[in-house]
This record gives C-alpha cells, structure tokens and sequence, in this order.
C-alpha cells in the first residue's frame, strides 16, 4: 500500500487530506515539524507533503535542491493538486469534474453556504471541515446555517450529492438543525428532506428576506435589510492554514487585464456613480459612468472593459436587459466579468443574474472597500 506523510498542516486540511486519500487506499500518517524526521525515517513514506507559508515565486526554483516536485500556493486547487500526487504514487484518482461554485461565510452567528452552477461531489466534500473551522475561528455559540442554491436544478440522481451538503451540516454537533434553512426553488429539494427522518428540523423556503428574521438574534442591531446586504454571493477572506473551497482552475490563468483597468459603472443613481468612480480612480484605475443601459451599450460595442458594476433598475432599459445585450451584441465583451449592484433583494433576481452570465450579486449599499475586493476576487480569481 502507498503511504503519504502529510508535515505541519492545520487540522482541517490534514483531515481532508487524510479521508480523500483513505478512500483511495492510500496510507496516510501526519507529523507537526518537531517530529517530522523520526517519522519520515521510520516510514519512508512514497510521497511527502509540507504545508507551510508562502515564499517568494523567484526562490521557489531553489527548492528542486531539496527534491521538492510541485509547489503549491493558496488556495490550492484541488483539481491539479490531486492530478500530481496520482502522478507521483502512479494511481489514477477519482474526480468529478462538474463545474459548481460553493462559497462558505460567516455574518455574526450564521453561516451562509451559497451552491451555485451545479454539485462537485469533490469540492461539497469540503464543506464539513469549512464549516467546524468558521464555527472554531469565530467562536460562534450555536451557529445557524443558510443553504442558498442558485442556478442549479436538481433531479433524483443529485440526491447523493445534495445528501453530502445536509450530512456535513448535521455531523457538526454545534448546529442547533432547527436553525438550518434551504433556500431553494426546487421542489426535489423539499421532497428529498421531507424523505430524510435526519433533515426533518430542516426548513424549506424560496425566499430570503422571510425566514431572515428568524435568524436575527433580538439583540443585534444589524436590520434584516443588512444581512442580506451584506452576505448574499459575498467572499469570506480566510486566513491562512484555512480550507478553502477553491477547486476547479478553468480561471487559473494569471494574466494581467492591462496596467490599467478599464471598468464601466452602470447606475441612474448620481451619488453611486460618484462614489464608485472616486473609489475605483482612488486604484488608479480608469472608470468610466453611465447612467443608462443604452449609453453603456454604445461605449461597449467600441471598446471593451475588464469589469461593469451594472444596476437592475434603470430608466428605459433594464440592468438585465443590458446584460443581455452585453454578451449577445458586444463581441469584445462577451465574457467581461460583470457585478450586479442593485437595491432588489428577491432571490428569483440573484439566480436570473448569475444564469444570464453575471459573476456576483452585491445589494446596495455596500463599503467601497467591498466592492472593490469583489472587483479584485472577478479580475484575479488566481489570487483569492
């Protein structure tokens, strides 16, 4: 049997190392870097994996004097990662490659799991150690949990994958599960829970701002109107050591869009044009305002942009309508990374934006500082 010695990795990220590469009948052993050596000479082990923090790319050659064989940065993505150490040990891994975007945050006491595009077995398999480290790193005391599934239809052959997604919630014994509550306008969704005797405490809705006020502990003061605000498609900076849910690297390409950004800001509203083109110049990067679809759409078909924050509700054309015509009219912006900034809260609006091509859903208002590092995670999504 093949054996893997995983050195000086948090808890998390050996435990999901450790069952992913059991299941594939691998024999794992784990090791802080006192007793590193004494274990690596006691096993000699087939493979050696080091966790450790991130060093400089020009210094990242010196290691092949130490026979190291890949190096990876964070967040690793698992698809690659995997791909090596079969490589390495000479057997094949089983991977689902279904394309799925699976995003973990916190806001006070509840976390929000938001299941977008479709159900990788691989990165839902992530979920329980995500979720024991957020409740661990936040000290949360009895956590809720949202589950948002968006743009994503299901029938009975998902039910094994939408089973992974409740299991790692119920195998935290810090989650109260009538606390628990699935966002999703799917009827497969409710019929699957109401035939599972364990989800049973589950609550099964389609709309956000309803069940948000359950949620709410009386004794915060954030409104319900800012819990939606500010945690619907939004990203959970970890720190490092954390697992992250990054997997599949079909955006890994690293290439700059230019030394200066090219975005277009969409919105009738004149004190959000203002504060965005002041924020986005304040990067030294070039904004142009629009306060109409139809302005924006004339500039577009001439010269693209690397991003558009685009509003939904405009005079004349609507903001979806103007995405619309974005990807079907304007060749050079075709697949431009797209923000939906608007005041509409309904999920139905979330889920129409994300499936006609838009890459996050952000309701207004937010920080600028917001904005601008889901600017950032759109432009760069390597780095995050």
């Amino acid at each position: 049997m093949k054996q893997v010695l995983i050195i000086n990795a948090s808890p998390l990220f050996h435990e999901f190392l450790r069952d992913k590469l059991k299941s594939e009948g691998i024999e794992v052993e784990t090791a802080e870097r006192r007793d590193a050596f004494p274990k690596l000479v006691s096993s000699l082990p087939d493979l050696v994996i080091i966790a450790g923090p991130e060093i400089q790319r020009e210094k990242v050659r010196a290691l092949t004097e130490y026979g190291v064989i890949k190096y990876f940065t964070k967040p690793i993505k698992f698809d690659i990662f995997f791909e090596t150490i079969g490589k390495i040990l000479k057997a094949e891994f089983t991977l689902d490659d279904t394309h799925s975007i699976v995003d973990v945050h916190v806001n006070n006491n509840i976390i929000f799991i938001e299941i977008a595009q479709g159900l990788n077995r691989e990165k839902l398999s992530l979920l329980k150690y995500k979720i024991a480290e957020i409740i661990t790193k936040n000290n949360l005391m009895r956590p809720k949990v949202i589950v948002m599934f968006s743009d994503v239809e299901f029938s009975f052959v998902d039910g094994v994958n939408l089973e992974i997604v409740f299991d790692a919630i119920i195998s935290e014994p810090r989650i109260d599960k009538r606390g628990v509550k699935i966002l999703s306008f799917d009827p497969f969704v409710k019929s699957l829970i109401r035939g599972h005797k364990q989800y049973s405490d589950f609550e099964v809705c389609k709309d956000l701002s309803k069940i948000a006020p359950s949620l709410v502990e009386e004794s915060s003061s954030e409104s319900v109107t800012d819990l939606i605000s500010a945690k619907i498609l939004t990203a959970d900076n970890s720190e490092e050591g954390s697992v992250h849910t990054q997997f599949y690297s079909e955006n890994a390409d690293d290439n700059s869009t230019g030394s200066v950004l090219r975005i277009a800001v969409v919105d009738d509203d004149p004190l959000v044009r203002k504060l965005l083109y002041a924020t986005f110049v304040a990067i030294n990067a070039e904004c142009i305002t629009f306060e109409n679809g139809e302005s924006f759409l004339k500039s577009a078909k001439t010269k693209p942009f690397d991003l558009v924050i685009l509003d939904i509700l405009m005079p004349g054309m609507t903001g979806f309508e103007a995405l619309k015509h974005l990807r079907e009219d304007c060749e050079g912006n075709s697949t431009t990374p797209v923000i939906i900034y608007s005041q509409v809260v309904q999920k139905e609006s979330v889920v129409s934006a994300l499936s006609m091509g838009a890459g996050s859903y952000l309701v207004k208002p937010q920080k600028p500082a917001v904005i601008v590092n889901k600017a950032m995670e759109l432009l760069h999504p390597s780095a995050n």
